[in-house]
Order: C-alpha cells, then sequence, then structure tokens
C-alpha cells in the first residue's frame, strides 16, 4: 500500500506514525480530558483515530482542522464501528474549542508531569531521575521527541572510486542537498537543511537521496553508530568477528573501511542473516561471510582465532528513542535486567574467540548502565586476561574511566556506550 501513496502523503504517513508514538502519553491525557473516560478502555481503532486527529490539531500547522476531524472520524467507520463515529467527532471537537489545553499543568508531581510532557513512561523517567537527575533526564526526555538528523555514509561501492564518492557528494550538493561534517564520525555526512515533515513534497534533493540509497551508493546510519565501525579500526588480513550483525549496519561499514580484512558477520536469525547477506551485496561488500549462530551459547569458531571482535550487544535501544519512539511503550522494567544477563553472556562467549593481542569492542545503543558499566566491570572481574584500552574521540564522548558515551540531548545523535579490551594472555 505504501507505493500507492504519493511521496509527500508517505511523508506525512511517516510524520504522523512517528509523531503519535512520540507524543502517546500526553495525547492520552488529552483525550481522557475531552472524553472524560480512560483511553485503556476504548476500541483500538477508536483510540488510533483519536490519537492521530489530536496530533494533527496539536502538532501539524498545514492540516486543516475540519480535515484532522473528519479523517478520524471515517477512519473509526472504516473500521466497522459507525457507532463511534459520533463519540470521536465530538471529543476532537472540543479539542479544536481549547486548543492551549495541556494535561501536564494539572499534575503538581515533577516526574510524573515530565512523564506526561514528555511522553515516556514514568518509570523510565523515575529511574533516569535516579540515575542523573531531574535536569539532565528533563533534557535526555525532550531531545527523544525531536526528530534525529539525517546522516549517512558512503558504502564500499563508492569508496573503492575516489572520483566516484567525491561525485556522489557534488551531485548532491548540486542538488540542493546541504552537508555537514560529523563531529562525532569521521567521513559520516549530516543533511543538515530541514523542512517540516508535513511540508515535503518529494523535491529533487529528497529524492536523490532516496535514489542513491537504493542504488546501495549510500547508507543512512546514526553518527554514533558509524562511530563504533571507525573505532575497530580493522587492518589489511585481519580476521574481524561481528557477534550480533544484523542488519549489517556496522559489519558492511568495517568491509568499506578495510576491504582486505575478512569480516565474518552472524546472527540467531536465519532471515535476519539473510537481510543482512542482501544488504552487503547491495553495497558491494564482498568481504564478509554470513553465519548464523546463538551467541548466548559457545560460539561455532576455534577459540582465540579473531584479531579483532565486535560485540554490538542486543540491548534496551533507549539511546534510540529518536529513530525508534515505540521502544518506550513496548519496554518494561524487568526487561533490562533480562538483557544485562544476555549481555554478559554474548561478551564471555565472544571474548573466546579473540587471539593473544587481540582487540575486543562491547557497545550497545542503550543509556542504562546496567547494560553498560554494569556489563564491563562484571566482565573485568571475570576476565583477568583482558585489559581496558584507550579509544580515540572528542574529549566531551569520553567517560572518566575511558569509556566512550554519546547522548541525544548532548550530542545530537543516538545514545551509545563504547568499551574497547585487549587480550593480554
Amino acid at each position: 500500500m505504501d507505493e500507492a501513496l504519493r511521496v509527500d502523503d508517505r511523508a506525512l504517513c511517516h510524520e504522523l506514525v512517528l509523531g503519535v508514538l512520540r507524543r502517546q502519553l500526553w495525547l492520552d491525557k488529552s483525550i481522557e480530558h475531552f472524553s472524560s473516560r480512560r483511553v485503556v478502555n476504548f476500541d483500538l481503532a477508536v483510540k488510533v483515530a483519536l490519537r492521530l486527529g489530536l496530533y494533527q490539531l496539536r502538532f501539524l500547522t498545514r492540516i486543516p482542522h475540519s480535515a484532522a476531524v473528519n479523517e478520524s472520524v471515517n477512519l473509526v467507520r472504516a473500521a466497522r464501528l459507525k457507532s463511534a463515529a459520533g463519540f470521536v467527532n465530538a471529543v476532537l471537537r472540543q479539542a479544536t474549542r481549547h486548543p492551549k489545553y495541556d494535561p501536564a499543568l494539572e499534575v503538581s508531581d515533577p516526574v510524573e508531569k515530565l512523564a506526561i510532557e514528555s511522553s515516556h513512561p514514568q518509570w523510565l523517567i523515575q529511574r533516569w531521575v535516579d540515575g542523573m537527575g531531574f535536569d539532565e533526564t528533563a533534557a535526555l526526555a525532550r531531545a527523544n521527541n525531536e526528530p534525529a538528523p539525517m546522516t549517512f555514509r558512503l558504502t564500499k561501492k563508492v569508496l573503492e572510486s575516489e572520483a566516484a564518492a567525491r561525485q556522489i557528494i557534488t551531485e548532491l550538493e548540486a542538488a540542493g542537498v546541504t552537508l555537514q561534517d560529523s563531529r562525532v564520525a569521521p567521513n559520516a555526512w549530516r543533511v543538515i537543511s530541514r523542512e517540516k515533515a508535513e511540508d515535503r513534497d518529494g523535491s529533487e534533493p529528497r529524492a536523490l537521496l532516496r535514489q542513491f540509497s537504493a542504488n546501495g551508493l549510500i547508507y543512512f546510519q546514526d553518527e554514533a553508530s558509524q562511530l563504533v565501525s571507525y573505532l575497530m579500526r580493522a587492518r589489511v588480513g585481519d580476521r574481524v568477528l561481528d557477534v550480533a550483525a544484523a542488519p549489517g549496519s556496522k559489519a558492511t561499514h568495517i568491509a568499506s573501511l578495510q576491504s582486505q580484512a575478512i569480516i565474518f558477520a552472524g546472527d540467531i536469525h536465519e532471515h535476519r542473516v539473510r537481510t543482512l547477506h542482501d544488504l552487503a551485496i547491495i553495497q558491494g561488500a564482498s568481504n564478509i561471510r554470513f553465519v548464523v549462530h546463538d551467541a548466548t551459547s559457545a560460539l561455532p569458531f576455534a577459540a582465540a582465532t579473531f584479531d579483532r571482535v565486535l560485540v554490538d550487544a542486543p540491548c534496551s535501544g533507549t539511546g534510540t528513542l529518536r529513530h525508534n519512539p515505540e521502544i518506550r511503550w513496548r519496554l518494561k522494567p524487568e526487561d533490562i535486567a533480562e538483557l544485562e544477563l544476555k549481555q554478559r553472556r554474548i561478551l564471555g562467549n565472544s571474548a573466546a574467540m579473540v587471539r593473544r593481542g587481540g582487540f575486543l569492542l562491547y557497545s550497545t545503543c542503550s543509556v542504562e548502565p546496567e547494560e553498560n558499566e554494569g556489563v564491563v566491570e562484571k566482565f573485568m572481574k571475570g576476565h583477568q586476561d583482558f585489559v581496558p584500552t584507550s579509544l580515540q574521540a572528542a574529549p566531551d564522548l569520553l567517560t572518566e574511566s575511558g569509556a566512550i558515551r554519546t547522548w541525544p540531548h548532548r550530542h545530537d545523535v543516538d545514545g551509545f556506550f563504547i568499551r574497547a579490551f585487549k587480550r593480554v594472555a
């Protein structure tokens, strides 16, 4: 169905989906106020229609109020809930008569107030407040509701020719794409010209970016994610293992940075490994070998046979809420402890693959200490043959312990944790 939409309609659809997910709690509290009913008791179709309608009324400027209301009413009718059409119409009409209503203003508790204002689960806001303080939490939560900048890298297919790489950038700039060098990751490009999503009309700059991506010439990837691949510093002849590689962002990036390394990329799910394989083909990353494995168990390789091992561990993803706002509603408090145990098993199994003198890199896209410093601390206690090694990055990215931390509200990139080790015995 997406292919049948015009480019501008697809852009609006994308904005509505992400916008509603980012503002879900605020929207629900407002709907409850205007309806005098609990949202949890609504049919799903009614709930979605009201969220979509109210989001357009409050957060988009070019959608006429009448159109937003009518489309929401039509949605419940299409869902065969004609009896709810009048209810949806009444709630949204009430919202149009009170355009400045803010449910957060009615709350006195600062944590609950921030949770509603920023539309994050209250338990997650409380966890962050306990760990980093209220002001830092507020800055992070608000940043999570801002659209992430569009960033990309050139692929191996392009980087094999310096002239081809220059040509890509030249064509983008000639088409009106305003680019800026990343201050976080080398050779990462940030598209700094932004228009409101509701204003996108399939203009030549956006169309050219999509075309280059579809042809495997550029790859959209957050700058902090790109930094991980650079820090691997693969060399000619290295055997590199990317333990949890799918969907392939980092494996294909490492392949583009060092075409004379042999990269083994694995994942537990066969269909995700196929996705990784397809991505490698379109990017021209021919130096990748693919394997299906469960990294929480012993890996299917001889011990101590890899020069460099990357453990970009499965995690809560709380550093990526700008890109993936649905995570905040899917995640449960107990998930973090479960993920920590999984990460510790994967890191321990992966460490056995590192040869003496070899390099081990652990990373997550989580901001939770248990998944980061906690995992590393326990790993070092149980693996005396590994010692921390320094990483090269901008000073404001480095922690006192020598790890790298990136933050959406500080660096305008995804929240990542990166720690490196060398095997000494």
